[in-house]
């Protein structure tokens, strides 16, 4: 479960060999180098800008090194604009590229690949219009750019959204003076019977980094801000960090845990909207100790619930980090090919947003779809259908 997203995707030789399908007898095969990864094309009507946040919060020291003074943020923010065309935003730098390449030990790519991925939005277009606010947060290890795809997809369809960067817990977080913050949570030994209160940890810092983001980004972008409709979702340790993140913060109306292990336990109740949406192998109802600690914390969900989980899906499918690396020929153990992945993926989140911050229902919140035959609708006490 926390093990790199990339150690699920093998290098093999250095050729692509796409995940769509055989590659017909006598065609030439792209050398990876030759291969630019791309996010898929947002689905809305507006354009898309994105800006890059560099936030302080003097009001406590940083979670994993007090020394190193307040706790910094950066984050990722994209929203409507008026601007169509115009420069985009850098997807990643050429370091962070190399430093999760190596963290998921990928060889036989150019060390800056992924600083190279195509994106949609306008670096620093003007934002327009007002909207809600979508909070993101990526799995552990993870840069916020993994995350991008989704953003860039609820921006088109009118939400602002903060991919949030939490600090030495991913492989790099450059800051706009040029340091590099490494992964030094990556580096604390967890032994099983203290394990949990790392992950408490964890958990408590996200959800003061995500109060914070709100805070920031009401103060200084409140003119495009609807601050009464916001909502979270997150991937991994950072789709489990949802519920505690809604517990500590009211204004937070809904959340998403995707993939995510609900590994720390929680006391009361939580009576918002929330949706667990994982991997059919893994989430299932009874089929694991991960599916456990969901049906744990859906004893305490008193309000609107779902858990939706998707066949054929990896860990990474949920991310752009499975689709990128589909792209680019990286085996993995996923029956999905990366694009559809992302599609149901961003889909399904924008259903939950658009049902619980805009009152807008397309259905499929309310039951299987034969437009989306991969995802199950399940109880712990009814299984799935």
């Amino acid at each position: 479960m926390r093990r790199s997203f990339l150690r699920g995707l093998v290098a093999l030789a250095g050729v692509v060999v796409f995940a769509a399908g055989a590659v017909p007898a006598g065609a030439s095969v792209p050398a990876r180098a030759e291969v630019t990864p791309h996010l898929l094309k947002p689905t809305g009507v507006l354009p898309v800008g994105s800006t890059s946040l560099h936030l302080v919060d003097s009001s406590r020291p940083d979670t994993w090194v007090p020394s190193a003074g307040p706790r910094e943020l950066m984050v990722s923010l994209y929203y409507p604009t008026f601007v169509a065309h115009g420069k985009r935003k850098q997807y990643m730098t050429p370091l962070e590229s190399e430093l999760l390449l190596k963290e998921g030990e990928i060889e036989g790519l150019p060390l800056d690949v992924l600083s190279r991925t195509r994106t949609h939005s306008v670096a620093d277009a003007p934002p327009v219009g007002r909207w809600p606010l979508v909070v993101l947060s990526p799995g552990f290890t993870k840069p916020r750019a993994t995350l991008s795809g989704l953003a860039e997809d609820l921006a088109s369809h009118g939400y602002v959204v903060a991919v949030v960067d939490h600090t030495y817990e991913n492989v790099a977080t450059t800051f706009p003076d040029g340091r590099v913050a490494e992964c030094v949570a990556c580096e604390i030994t967890r032994p099983p019977e203290t394990a949990h209160l790392f992950w408490k940890k964890l958990q408590d810092g996200r959800a003061a980094d995500v109060s914070f983001v709100i805070d920031s980004v009401l103060a200084d972008w409140g003119r495009f801000v609807d601050g009464s409709r916001i909502a979270m979702a997150g991937h991994s340790a950072g789709g489990a960090a949802g519920i505690h993140s809604m517990l500590a913060d009211p204004r937070i109306k809904a959340g998403v845990n995707m993939d995510g292990m609900q590994d720390v336990p929680f006391t009361g109740s939580l009576s918002r909207p929330f949706m667990f949406m994982g991997r059919e192998v893994q989430y299932t109802p009874g089929a694991s100790e991960q599916a456990g600690t969901w049906a744990n914390a859906w004893t305490r969900l008193a309000g609107w619930k779902r858990w939706l989980v998707v066949s054929g899906m990896t860990h990474a499918s949920f991310t752009d980090v499975g689709l990128l690396g589909w792209q680019m020929g990286l085996d993995s153990d996923a029956e999905m090919p990366g694009d559809r992945a992302a599609v149901v993926t961003r889909r399904y989140v924008r259903a939950f947003v658009d049902e619980h911050l805009r009152g807008i229902s397309q259905g499929l919140m309310d039951a299987p779809s034969s437009a989306y035959p991969e995802i199950k609708f399940c109880t712990p006490e009814s299984g799935c259908a």
